[in-house]
Formats: C-alpha cells, structure tokens, sequence
C-alpha cells in the first residue's frame, strides 16, 4: 500500500477504537512518525492531510523540517526522542512540542530557551514506566513531584504525559499506570501508543498516539 492509503488506515483504525471504548469521536490525535525517512518520503502524508509528525533526533529534524514547514506552515512537529541539554536551543527552535522531559536538567534547559527566544512550546513529561535502565524517562515515583517542580519552580507549561512501555510486556498495565499518573499530576494530555500497539492505548486514554511503521513502513 501507499504511504497515503497506510495513512487512512491507520486513522480509520483510531476511529474504530475510539467507537469501541466509547470515546469521544476525534479526542486521539495521530503523531505520524518520519524518524530516518526523508523529506520525499513525508510530502506525500502531508499531501494526503496529515498535519502532527513525530522525530526522534533534532540533528536529524533540522535536516528535512524547516524546509517542509516552510512549504506547509500548519505542520506540528514533536521531539518523541531523548533531548540533551546542549540541543536544548536548536530543539525549542523547531519543534512545537518537546515529549521527553524527563530530568531537572533538561527542563531548565528548556526553560531557559522559550524565555530566551520567546517561542512558547508544549511540553509533556516522559515516564520510564518499566523502569528500564537502558531507557529515558522519570520514575513513576518521583513522577507527581517532578511535574510540581516544572510548574511551580522552574514554571514550565507541563500538559501531559508520555511512556513508551518494554517491547516484551503487556502494554495495557503500563498505559494505565500513565493514566493514573496523569490524574494524580492534573494534566490532560497522554502520549502513548505505537504502531504495535496504539489501539490498546485508545482504550487506556491516550490523546495522541506515535505511529511511524505503519504509515511509512519498515525502517
């Protein structure tokens, strides 16, 4: 299939779920995730009405971003990727939304950033549900509290949460954890779902949901 009938598949299975678990029709909103394909490869989920893509590198981003979102200014780009504090600049310049504030560090960064160039930015907290060593993201734990120092000390518009759950686990447990922090945080949005797995997310809650495979094909 093409990129364009992938697209409409993907949307139509979101659709389909939202019905199924009683959510209000258009509450998930699709992250098309173009991480490692170029430009050419986007244009045509673009052409076809996609307006919301995820990117997991800022180097990366800077390559192709700029000029589509010069061709289509309505484009929504998100940083789903872990963000080190010497990019903080470059990532507050192009991206719209950063999901991968996960350490005090990164969130002053950031913070430092949308003062100094006056651009605001959405941020969303990640959270390493499975406790993954190998794996970015703030202890459900220490979750609630992180979130009040965002807001309250560093002031920073903390709107949700995001997890990306262990590739070798039931999914369902870790999105509904996300959820039940999300509640306990007083925040609306909850970024979670993949290609693998993003209907199960739309039964949990999720606002948006991360799919890259399904649209673009295998990486």
């Amino acid at each position: 299939m093409s990129v364009q009938e992938q697209l409409s598949d993907v949307l139509s299975r979101i659709r389909d779920s939202e019905t199924y678990h009683r959510r209000e029709p258009g509450s998930v909103s699709l992250v098309a995730v173009s991480k490692t394909f170029n430009a050419e490869a986007i244009r045509p989920a673009i052409g076809a009405g996609q307006r919301i893509f995820g990117e997991n590198r800022v180097q990366e981003a800077q390559g192709k971003w700029p000029e589509l979102k010069t061709e289509t200014p309505d484009l929504e780009l998100h940083l789903i990727g872990p963000l080190q504090s010497n990019k903080a600049a470059d990532a507050v310049a192009l991206f719209d939304v950063i999901e991968t504030i996960d350490r005090e560090k990164i969130a002053r960064a950031v913070a430092a950033e949308i003062a100094r160039q006056g651009k605001p930015v959405r941020l969303f907290v990640q959270v390493n549900t499975g406790l993954e060593p190998q794996k970015a993201g703030i202890a459900p734990d220490d979750t609630v509290a992180f979130v009040k120092l965002c807001r309250e000390d560093i002031v920073i518009p903390v709107e949700g949460l995001m997890c990306i759950p262990p590739a070798d686990e039931n999914p369902g447990p870790h999105f509904a954890l996300l959820a039940k922090l999300a509640e306990r945080c007083e925040v609306e949005k909850l970024s979670m779902g993949m290609s693998g797995d993003f209907e199960t997310a739309v039964q949990f809650g999720a606002t948006s949901v991360r799919v890259g495979s399904a649209i673009f094909g295998a990486r």
